[in-house]
């Protein structure tokens, strides 16, 4: 019988965002961290849960390979799920937004879901399909390499709640304001310039 032992917690101190600038908006969606040791854990999950255990979400470590967490955002609160794979040393991210589609719109939305992917670096949009939530997804492979960095994996959630607060409003447009995929694309995309 092997018996697992959990690796010791990392001293870890919470850095101001300012000390690495704002991103758009001028709002910080997450808490930097700055670990004190340099050596890094086979597995990605046991960072990720400090990381979360620092920006106060609420999060539930299932098991040695699953992680769900809550994040607020600015339209609404996002659910995160990791899933490592030590097998093929990945990381498999969802972001789910708090929003269901309804049947007679899915068509719409799946149109919308490709032009917004169209505008992605990293990641793309998909929906599930037993619920209809809209989401965001993105993989990470670690093989060959220490393993996650701190930076990395903030990247990775930073990224995708930024991308998913930068189309909430498309969606929106679709879902609630019957405009088609490409007037709500056009719409969510106008940036406000001036003071009101």
């Amino acid at each position: 019988m092997v018996s697992r032992v959990r690796p010791e917690p990392r001293r870890c101190r919470c850095v101001p965002m300012a000390t690495f600038g704002l991103p758009p908006g001028g709002r910080p969606i997450m808490t930097a961290l700055s670990f004190s040791v340099q050596e890094r854990s086979s597995n990605p999950l046991d960072m990720l849960e400090q990381i979360v255990t620092a920006n106060d979400w609420i999060f539930d470590r299932r098991s040695d390979h699953e992680m769900a967490a809550e994040a607020p955002g600015k339209w609404c609160d996002y659910g995160l799920y990791f899933s490592w794979s030590s097998e093929i040393s990945a990381m498999h991210f969802t972001c789910t937004f708090d929003l269901k589609v309804p049947e007679k719109r899915r068509a719409a939305l799946y149109e919308l879901l490709a032009l917004a992917n169209d505008k992605l670096w990293i990641g793309h949009f998909g929906m599930d399909s037993e619920d209809g939530m809209p989401l965001f997804r993105h993989s990470v492979l670690l093989r060959g390499a220490p393993g996650a960095s701190a930076e990395s994996l903030e990247d990775m959630m930073d990224i995708a709640i930024t991308e998913c607060e930068r189309f909430f409003p498309a969606f929106q447009f679709v879902l609630w304001g019957g405009k088609a995929p490409a007037e709500a694309m056009a719409a969510a995309m106008l940036e406000c310039v001036g003071e009101a």
